[in-house]
Parts: C-alpha cells; structure tokens; sequence
C-alpha cells in the first residue's frame, strides 16, 4: 500500500492524499507536478526513475475496511538529501532518455 507522503520532496510543498498534482516514482519518492515538470524533467533525484500521478486513495468506505480512514497517509515529512548541483547534474544526464529508457 502507497504511503502517500505529505509533501513534496524538493520545495516541501504540502500535498494531502487527495493533492491531484502529487506525483511518485516507483520507490514512492514524492514530488509536486511544479518541482516534476520546472526543476526535475521527469527525472527523480534519488533513483534516476520516471514520474507517474500519484493515486488517490478513496476517503469514503464503499468497501469493508478500505479507505483512507482504514489505512491513513503518512505524517513523515520527507525531504531530499541530494543537493541542488547534485539533482542538476542528473537531469542533465537522464531528462532526455525516456523513463523506460533509463
């Protein structure tokens, strides 16, 4: 099950589990559609991997135990460790290589 972590990893913007512009990579490093597209190209500072919207997980019960009251979003902040020159350095590399490419 997703974490859905409450910010985005670079400008630590909030975004609650029902934010449509959340976006994951496939280790769940979470990022906002601003950060994705104007600063990272597509590219997740951490693994090299893609980007993909983040699901949002129903806040209703329509079915027995599953909704986000039954499995709440994380509360972890989380912020990425890499530096500036560092996350420049790899989207340089990788921004014009395709995900499935990379």
């Amino acid at each position: 099950m997703l974490e859905l972590r409450p910010n985005c990893e670079h400008c630590d913007k909030d975004l609650p589990p029902a934010a449509a512009d959340a976006h994951i990579c496939a280790y769940e490093c979470t990022f906002c559609a601003g950060c994705v597209e104007g600063v990272l190209k597509n590219v997740c500072p951490n693994c090299g991997g893609g980007f993909q919207p983040r699901p949002i997980r129903p806040s209703n019960e329509y079915r027995p135990g599953v909704s986000l009251r039954h499995h709440p979003a994380s509360a972890r902040r989380v912020v990425t460790s890499r530096s500036p020159d560092d996350i420049a350095w790899l989207v340089e590399l990788l921004k014009t290589t395709p995900p499935e490419a990379r």
